[in-house]
């Protein structure tokens, strides 16, 4: 979304999948395109809707 994304790890457990999330911002850095674990005050909000987009998904993909 924009230049924050989320990438879901699923991991197959004894009890069933259990999924992590990453954040991360990307930029670009001359002609090179970066990324960051790190963020400033005004990319907070689309952060916060990045990850409750995670949450659904993994909701969503668990039948729950």
């Amino acid at each position: 979304m924009g230049r924050i994304k989320a990438a879901i790890w699923e991991n197959e457990t004894a009890n069933g999948p259990r999924h992590n999330v990453t954040v991360s911002r990307i930029y670009k850095d001359g002609e090179t395109w970066k990324d960051s674990n790190s963020f400033g005050r005004n990319d907070l909000p689309l952060v916060g809707k990045v990850v409750d987009l995670a949450h659904t998904w993994i909701f969503d993909s668990n039948g729950s």
